[in-house]
């Protein structure tokens, strides 16, 4: 068994942002070599998110949207008593997740017609990272 890791690393200028990270995520698992496996992309803080969906601007949209309207901006999280402002970042993260695992076939990420790969941030303007962890022979 084989197996790769690598590192994304991201700071949006923004709070809120979501990112198509596919290609990324593509080129490490050429890079691994490996044909047959799995491949693990998972956002290394907790808030942010990874998502699989169409790479439609629409949908983008409405998925904030409702991110917000499930999990609003608001200053009466209990959460907030710690000094922070980003209980509803937590929140969003937990709706959408912290990660992903994809396969890996024939030496090449393997996704329906209109799948894509993105970077969600709910509390963005600081760095923080993605890992990508891929196993297989």
């Amino acid at each position: 068994m084989k197996s790769l890791t690598d590192t994304l690393w991201f700071n949006t200028p923004e709070r809120k942002a979501i990112i198509n990270i596919t290609d990324e995520v593509a080129e490490r698992v050429r890079a691994s070599k490996i044909q047959e496996g799995l491949c693990l992309v998972s956002a290394m803080h907790i808030t942010a998110a990874i998502w699989v969906n169409d790479e439609e601007e629409g949908l983008k949209a409405d998925l904030m949207e409702w991110l917000e309207k499930v999990a609003p901006a608001n200053p009466n999280y209990r959460h907030h008593r710690t000094g922070e402002d980003n209980g509803d970042a937590h929140l969003k993260r937990t709706l959408v997740h912290h990660q992903c695992i994809l396969p890996v076939t024939k030496g090449k990420l393997d996704l329906g017609p209109w799948e894509q790969v993105f970077y969600l941030e709910f509390d963005g303007q600081r760095r923080k990272r993605v890992i990508i962890k891929i196993i297989g022979e």
